[in-house]
């Protein structure tokens, strides 16, 4: 299958590293302009540097600013005025026991998580609706589904983040504009590596470590092992192409199995 996306525009959050950086690069090898989000203009312009040396006669820009911030959004939205792909990667976590969790981070989970999004395709999606032509992306995760009684809060907001989806394909219908989310299954990120040692024994090597938390904590998974970034990355830029026009409103997985579920 060809990919092309050249002529697109596309805005990756928090994009500076793991998934969001390998989207980011994905996009870029299909064609695509692409603006790399983080919080501060250091980590941005090393990332830029880094994806720009990675995926040769790609085209990155910056775009630095904390979106849980309106200083923050005010400033990508003046680096990146429109874009014909949004993808919404943006997103703590982190274990805590369920009834330690205060209410000040539940907020932050929801702000963060959840509310970043909303901000971004409200700002976006006019734009691609009057072009005719869009695609929203949002990256939720198997704890949407399968709430990890070790974090519920990061689950409570993915799974608010699949329902935002479902009702943004409901705004965009027959503007040739589509919306999905992308349910990530356990992936190997340096975030998700240091969660892992949280949860088992320090000492460990990491492979032995990785299938000990596959084990212990993620035995639902089908391929029993941390999925890679750039698969993530495959289903998004295949989201993000003409190829899948007519997928919209959907929450298709990229979970290794982990969803004990035919559907979707």
């Amino acid at each position: 299958m060809l990919i092309d996306l050249t002529g697109k525009t596309a805005l990756v959050t928090g994009s500076t590293q793991g998934i969001g950086a390998a989207i980011a690069a994905g996009l870029a090898r299909s064609g695509a302009r692409v603006a790399v989000n983080g919080r501060s203009e250091r980590s941005v312009g090393e990332a830029v540097e880094r994806l720009g040396a990675e995926c040769e006669g790609a085209t990155f820009l910056g775009a630095p600013g904390d979106l849980a911030t309106d200083e923050g959004c005010a400033a990508v939205l003046e680096a990146v005025p429109g874009a014909d792909i949004l993808v919404n990667n943006l997103g703590v976590f982190g274990a805590r026991p369920a009834l330690d969790i205060e209410d000040a981070e539940w907020r932050r989970y929801f702000e963060v998580n959840v509310l970043t999004a909303v901000r971004m395709i409200r700002a976006y999606l006019p734009g691609m609706k009057d072009n005719a032509w869009g695609r929203v992306l949002n990256i939720a995760s198997d704890s949407a589904v399968v709430i990890p009684a070790e974090m519920i809060h990061y689950g409570m907001s993915k799974t608010a983040l699949l329902g935002v989806s479902r009702g943004f394909a409901k705004e965009a219908a027959g503007s040739g504009v589509t919306v999905n989310s992308v349910i990530a299954g356990p992936t190997r990120t340096g975030g998700v590596e240091d969660f892992v040692y949280e949860l088992v024994d320090s000492a460990l090597p990491w492979d032995e470590a990785q299938r000990a938390f596959m084990r212990e904590h993620r035995p639902q998974s089908l391929i029993q092992r941390l999925i890679e970034p750039e698969e993530i990355a495959n289903m998004v830029v295949y989201l993000s192409s003409p190829l899948a026009s007519a997928t919209t409103g959907g929450a298709l997985r990229v979970d290794g199995g982990y969803v004990d579920s035919i559907l979707p």
